[in-house]
């Protein structure tokens, strides 16, 4: 049936009825088209069983074990615990459960069954925690194969989604290639309909890899040539809102309690030659945490609002847009600055209050509107639109900054980005900005401490994060995942949780993030933080960006090693924010050599603009199907540190396939074409480019 299939609703699919299409739906499942774009989270690799003293501490392990002796169950708090050894001729391993009660009626000393799971080395003596348990005629059934795991919703199973994946690729029969025949044969890239297939059912790791590189490849081309057609429809648009420099800003300059670095000066005088010049501004700020990027920010606005225009400032979150508000309101009333009006605008607001903001808005009586994606609804009408500041540029595409700078006419952008993308990268991906790029941090700060450590440490940082909270600070600690079973052998928000309230005192208070909460709940929690109602937080990287908290000194990552570098430098980034100490504990679970030179490198240097060089040098974490790099761009499989190779041979493929045929109007471009032009789950999606 080939591509004319691939929009045929899931419905139609041989074991897919009503219920379980809707099912689908909730995950942007639709067409069969949706259904093979919807790749695995990651991947069960059933290696053959290894002997107790053969196990491999901080990997994946499966070893054949009898349980030996007495099974010991207990409660702490609300936590229950069964705990047994079970070994073989050459050793034995401590195996530990944590809330599984329905494991109590299969567990009998004596038998003998495939544990599988994360092994640890505490002392002399190894252990396992949360392993899956197999019997032996189950598991070598599984032997050999690398088993999907897609991401589900509630009622939705891992097996209904195999199945009807199996049935999509019978009916799809095949599919057309849409990548010129020459450069697949240049980077040794297998064909499509073949990567896709492997993708879903890979025979064996190199497979696997083939297909991820291939993919990732589509959609590094998909996207630049996306972009360079993008950057084709908009020639030089001329400057309607021409500014000159100030009072204001020389006088707040003069004022500040600390001269401006020369990297943010440096960014200050591009902004303001772009402002003045005959053209719109299009320009990227890429600046490490805590660069000072907010101060130019403000510097531009108020720039904007003493010239008679209004700007706007959309936050990724609101509780980073509240809090923008709340210091420019800070600034405004310390150094008495005139000119800045500023306006609140998010969906938490009441619609009283919604209203306000945007009769303020519309008549010009505001000239600073901060908030979230709220500025762009069709409601709000500005009086005089010149400027668009985007905080946080990777959480924002084209067309977002197009929708609030279209509010305008011919409105000038200005984007910022904390992700140290190193240059060759950035100006490939933010092929559409000017970029300057702020390398130095303000004087005066206390640089962070860092540590990397092993399990072992970890009743020394519980005892570390309570003395700090007694002193006052607040602590963050980082799960990679959200709740037990999402990745084998990872340790899970959840669980976590439960573990540091059993093992602080009653008196801190541990509260849990993770970005499956509803967005308001998520915000009350991050207020809470800010508050300082809440102590400790243990959440995913949700916290990465979007919360500013001075108080919190003490960041513990937990799996520092199934990170990128440039993501921990992220999430590093939470703390050292304020005039207190602040520390970052690195927690290694692996005990191989590359993660521990990897990670060497977060204890060495808080500068994010090494870390991403060597983020670069180093092709990035390897497990592509852990957790996520930073600044990632919605690519599903491409990580741009990783596959930094691909990210320039397809901007350079781009450029020649756009040269040779601006229109795509060639008959062995249509396919590419029709590819552009259409959404698909398993590339960026193009309608918020």
């Amino acid at each position: 049936m080939g591509n004319n299939y691939l929009n045929e609703h899931i419905s139609n699919l041989k074991g897919v009825g009503e219920k379980t299409s809707k099912l689908f739906e909730k995950c942007g499942v639709r067409t069969v088209g949706d259904l093979l774009s919807y790749y695995p989270r990651c991947y069960d690799g059933f290696d053959a069983p290894v002997r107790a003293c053969d196990v491999r501490p901080g990997q994946m392990n499966a070893v054949k074990l009898t349980i030996i002796g007495s099974i010991v169950k207990r409660r702490v708090r609300n936590l229950s615990i069964i705990a047994f050894e079970a070994g073989d001729q050459t050793g034995k391993i401590k195996m530990t459960y944590f809330n599984a009660p329905y494991l109590a009626s299969s567990l009998k000393s004596g038998t003998t069954h495939i544990f599988r799971g994360m092994v640890q080395k505490k002392g002399s003596f190894y252990t396992m925690d949360q392993p899956k348990m197999y019997s032996q005629e189950e598991y070598a059934s599984l032997s050999g194969r690398l088993m999907p795991r897609y991401p589900l919703v509630k009622g939705l199973t891992n097996n209904a989604v195999t199945k009807a994946m199996e049935q999509a690729f019978i009916n799809v029969g095949s599919l057309d290639e849409y990548v010129p025949s020459d450069i697949l044969d240049r980077l040794s890239l297998i064909n499509y309909f073949d990567a896709l297939r492997c993708i879903h059912f890979p025979e064996n790791d190199k497979r696997l890899e083939d297909a991820r590189r291939r993919l990732a490849y589509d959609e590094f081309l998909l996207f630049v040539l996306k972009l360079r057609l993008l950057k084709m429809t908009q020639e030089e648009i001329s400057n309607s809102f021409p500014m000159v420099e100030v009072s204001e800003t020389r006088r707040l300059l003069e004022q500040l309690p600390y001269k401006l670095t020369g990297a943010q000066m440096a960014a200050w005088n591009d902004i303001l030659s772009d402002i003045s010049g005959s053209s719109v501004m299009n320009r990227l700020i890429q600046g490490d945490v805590g660069s000072g990027k907010t101060v130019i920010a403000l510097l531009a606005l108020l720039t904007a609002a003493a010239n008679g225009y209004q700007g706007a400032l959309m936050a990724p979150t609101e509780v980073l847009a509240a809090q923008h508000f709340e210091s420019f309101k800070e600034l405004i009333e310390k150094y008495n600055i005139q000119h800045l009006k500023p306006v609140l605008l998010t969906g938490a607001l009441s619609a009283k209050d919604k209203k306000e903001a945007q009769r303020q808005i519309s008549e010009g009586e505001a000239n600073c509107i901060i908030g979230t994606n709220a500025l762009i609804q069709a409601k709000v009408n500005y009086k005089n639109l010149a400027l668009v500041v985007t905080d946080e540029q990777h959480r924002f595409g084209v067309r977002q900054r197009e929708a609030l700078a279209g509010k305008g006419l011919n409105t000038h952008v200005l984007a910022m980005s904390a992700t140290p993308i190193p240059r060759t990268l950035a100006i490939i991906l933010y092929g559409d900005l000017h970029i300057s790029v702020i390398n130095e941090l303000p004087g005066g700060r206390l640089p962070i401490k860092n540590c990397v450590v092993g399990t072992e440490y970890r009743p020394t940082a519980y005892k570390f994060i309570k003395d700090q909270v007694e002193a006052g600070r607040q602590a963050y600690v980082i799960c990679p995942m959200i709740e037990e079973g999402e990745m084998d052998g990872v340790t899970n928000v959840t669980d976590y949780t439960q573990v540091l309230k059993d093992n602080l005192p009653p008196s801190i208070n541990v509260a849990m993030l993770h970005g499956k909460m509803k967005p308001a709940e998520k915000d009350a929690i991050m207020e809470a933080f800010a508050r300082r109602d809440i102590d400790v937080l243990v959440s995913t990287t949700v916290i990465e960006v979007g919360i500013n908290v001075p108080n919190a000194t003490v960041m513990m990552i937990e799996n520092a090693e199934r990170f990128g570098l440039s993501q921990l430098h992220q999430l590093r980034g939470r703390v050292g924010r304020g005039k207190h100490q602040s520390y970052c504990i690195f927690l290694n679970t692996s005990e191989g050599d590359d993660a521990k030179k990897r990670l060497e490198i977060m204890n060495k240097t808080n500068d994010g603009f090494k870390i991403a060089e060597e983020d670069l040098l180093q092709r990035g974490p390897g497990d592509l199907f852990g957790v996520r790099q930073s600044g990632d761009l919605n690519f599903r499989l491409g990580d741009i540190y990783h596959d930094a190779d691909l990210v320039k041979e397809s901007a350079m493929d781009a450029d020649r396939i756009l040269s040779s045929d601006p229109e795509l109007s060639l008959p062995q471009y249509s396919v590419l074409k029709d590819k552009i032009a259409t959404k698909s789950a398993n590339l960026v999606d193009f309608a918020t480019l």
